[in-house]
């Protein structure tokens, strides 16, 4: 069997930064275990894979580990596929997932997600999290199934060395680390190592919980957004009540198909 699948670089304009994503279209849906294959011979952060409905696509993501319930930039990437290779007409599109129904919008080059807001509820791991990363947060929240560290500004966040061993073993499925930027409203880094990702680039889901309590610290509901991840990406956000918007670009690096 041949399978198409595209790479895709998310939330950049720029060759070789982004965070890269697989795409693998399908005609009907294949079992979970080829799927996480896929995903773990791609060993990108996230593989995308999603099937047409009557009413739009049903979309799933896999990391090179586990099969996750929301992904940002592989959803961005997916919608980019469609747009851009498979001649999807309109300007709006529908996917089903895990996490619920993701309306994905265009508008010239960027790509606008519709995504659900991640209610932060208080952490009580500063402790844990400092020896993880080095350095001692101001505070720390719970934003959905991830750890977030908010840190004093953005030069702190570029330069901690995390210890991955301790990442892992926090109650978390990642520890998003932020700030505030020098030239941008926030800045963030994103750890999953026990996920199968150390550092993802990008990470569109984190900005589910980034941009609500950025919205109330700076008191605006509109904001841009940078990953200071060694690739790096960028991404405008806005808080519209109970969901957010994610927008950033996207460019094509590879096409091809690959043989299972």
């Amino acid at each position: 069997m041949t399978l198409p699948l595209y790479v895709i670089n998310a939330f950049t304009d720029k060759p070789f930064a982004g965070n890269p994503a697989a795409v693998c279209p399908l005609d009907a849906w294949l079992p979970e275990d080829t799927m996480q294959s896929i995903a773990a011979q791609n060993n990108l952060s996230e593989t995308a894979f999603f099937v047409a409905e009557s009413d739009g696509y049903r979309i799933r993501w896999f990391t090179p580990a586990c099969e996750v319930k929301l992904c940002g930039h592989a959803t961005l990437a997916s919608a980019y596929i469609l747009f851009n290779e498979l001649q999807y007409e309109g300007d709006a599109l529908q996917f089903e997932s895990k996490s619920g129904p993701l309306t994905v919008s265009r508008d010239e080059n960027r790509i606008a997600l519709n995504f659900p807001v991640w209610e932060l509820q208080p952490a009580d791991d500063i402790y844990d999290v400092a020896g993880a990363i080095g350095q001692t947060p101001v505070k720390t929240c719970y934003g959905g199934d991830d750890l977030m560290a908010i840190l004093d500004n953005e030069s702190q966040v570029v330069n901690i060395k995390p210890d991955f061993s301790l990442v892992k073993n926090l109650r978390a499925r990642g520890l998003i680390v932020t700030a505030p930027g020098d030239k941008v409203d926030f800045v963030s880094r994103f750890f999953a190592p026990a996920a199968g990702i150390p550092e993802d680039p990008v990470t569109g889901s984190a900005h589910c919980a980034l941009t609500p309590y950025w919205s109330a610290e700076l008191g605006k509901t509109k904001m841009t957004a940078r990953q200071v991840s060694a690739r790096g990406g960028d991404l405008v956000c806005e808080l519209q009540g109970e969901r957010v918007e994610i927008a950033g670009n996207a460019q094509l690096y590879a096409k091809g198909q690959i043989s299972i």
